[in-house]
C-alpha cells in the first residue's frame, strides 16, 4: 500500500476542534498515512507543558498571553456552549458514554502512532512561547516548512 500524506493546520485551541483534528489524524495514521499537525496560534496550547515553566526575556504582553492561555489538553474549552466550563465537562461525559477516546487518549495515541506535531515558530515568537515551555518530541518550523509538506500531501485541512 502506498503511503500518502495528510497535513492539518491546527489554528484553534477549542476542545471540540482539537478533538476533531486528533480523530482525523488518528484515523489517517491507522490507514497508513503520514500525518503532520502544524500547530499555530491558539493550536499551540495543546503542545504546552501543563506545569508552569520559568522563562526569561518575555514582554509584558507575552507574559499575559502565557498566563491567560490554557496549557495542554486538560484546560481547553468548547468553542460553543462552554457555559463557564460546564459544557466541556458535559462533552467529556457524553464522549465517554459513547465509548470515545478522551482528548488526552487521542493526543497520546497520535504521538505514539507517529503523527508529527510541528509548532509554528512565528506564532511562538508572537505569543512569547519558548521551547522549554513546550512538550518533548515535537518539531519547530515556519510556514515555509508547512507549505513544503502541504505540497506533497493529498489532503490539507485547516481547523
Amino acid at each position: 500500500m502506498d503511503t500518502t500524506k495528510k497535513t492539518i493546520i491546527l489554528f484553534s485551541g477549542d476542545f471540540d476542534k482539537v478533538m476533531a483534528a486528533l480523530i482525523i489524524a488518528n484515523g489517517a495514521v491507522a490507514m497508513g498515512d503520514d500525518v503532520t499537525i502544524f500547530a499555530t496560534f491558539w493550536g499551540l496550547n495543546i503542545l504546552r507543558k501543563p506545569e508552569k515553566v520559568q522563562t526569561d526575556g518575555k514582554s509584558t504582553l507575552q507574559k499575559m498571553f502565557g498566563g491567560m492561555m490554557p496549557k495542554g489538553t486538560r484546560k481547553l474549552a468548547l468553542s460553543k456552549l462552554n457555559m463557564a466550563g460546564m459544557g466541556t465537562s458535559m462533552m467529556r461525559k457524553a464522549n465517554k458514554a459513547a465509548g470515545g477516546m478522551s482528548l488526552e487518549e487521542l493526543f497520546d495515541s497520535a504521538i505514539e502512532n507517529g503523527v508529527k506535531f510541528v509548532a509554528c515558530t512565528l506564532s511562538m515568537d508572537i505569543l512569547g512561547f519558548k521551547e522549554d515551555e513546550m512538550i518533548d518530541g515535537i518539531e519547530y518550523a515556519g510556514v515555509a516548512a508547512y507549505l513544503g509538506e502541504a505540497d506533497e500531501a493529498n489532503v490539507n485541512l485547516f481547523i
